[in-house]
């Protein structure tokens, strides 16, 4: 049985004149200790889907959900809303994309992390120690004193570092990474995608990665799943898909990717009504 495993899920908004589909009946499965990336332009569905895995998105009627969305065999759009509290975080963790703004400036990062620990471990004894060895794992420096700092005293690559902890410090099965790195110059990016691979095999996690960024998933995922205006249109093992692209839009995203020491004065763009026609 999969970790998780999704079947013909279907988001739509309401808005004042129409029903907005943003995802039109989609289904995937993850394994324990796997990585799944999801790629696709901004709007193509990647993060609502995401966020619908513990129900994040606002409740109906905004937000009509229909399909299964099984965590363990338990089906999450059933749930009673009291037990959602206990998988959010404890079960399926998010990193997002601006740490700056996922962060409160108000509060040192040690009380942020600490109070996810209480929440899902009230059982610690030792909050202090457990948050400070969280800060130490995903690599960040003098994790005594960085306990006691406040978000802006941070880079953003420090900040990043902090969410992945926070994220982490509850042990969850699931890590959903939403554009981890978009806000990150190239250097540090490689940095956070090597320490996520550490993570990983470290706590045996499975892992899914939103991106729109093919390049940094040949090395990073073991399958991936291409997302087009809300619908999944390939998907299969990493090394095939980059390897053998199969649909155009595919394709498109595929030679989209700006590559050292190639010939080109224009970078190559994605003719959208080409592919839905």
């Amino acid at each position: 049985m999969p970790l998780l495993d999704v079947k013909d899920l279907k988001i739509n908004f309401q808005g004042r004149d129409r029903v907005t589909e943003a995802v039109k009946g989609i289904s995937f499965h993850l394994d324990e200790g796997k990585t799944l990336a999801v790629v696709g332009e901004s709007g193509s569905g990647k993060s609502v889907t995401a966020m619908s895995l513990t129900r994040l998105l606002p409740e109906p009627p905004t937000c009509q959900i229909s399909g299964e969305i099984f965590l363990r065999g338990q089906d999450v759009l059933k749930m009673p809303k009291r037990d959602l509290r206990s998988i959010r975080g404890k079960e399926i963790a998010y990193i997002f994309q601006e740490p700056s703004t996922s962060l409160n400036p108000v509060f040192t990062v040690g009380y942020q992390i600490a109070e996810a620990i209480k929440l899902h471990v009230p059982e610690e004894r030792d909050v202090p120690g457990r948050v400070v060895n969280a800060l130490r794992q995903v690599g960040i420096r003098d994790p005594e004193k960085r306990y006691k700092a406040y978000p802006h005293e941070m880079s953003g690559g420090m900040q990043q570092r902090v969410m992945i902890a926070m994220a982490l410090a509850c042990e969850p099965k699931i890590l959903v990474a939403d554009e981890p790195t978009t806000a990150l110059d190239v250097t540090i990016q490689a940095q956070i995608m090597e320490l996520l691979k550490e993570l990983r095999q470290k706590h045996t996690m499975s892992i899914i990665l939103i991106t729109h960024n093919f390049g940094i998933i040949k090395d990073f995922a073991d399958e991936v799943l291409v997302m087009f205006r809300g619908q999944i249109v390939e998907s299969g093992p990493t090394e095939e898909v980059l390897g053998n692209p199969q649909h155009p839009y595919t394709k498109a995203l595929i030679a989209c990717i700006p590559r050292l020491g190639a010939k080109q004065h224009r970078l190559t763009t994605i003719d959208h009504e080409s592919l839905v026609g």
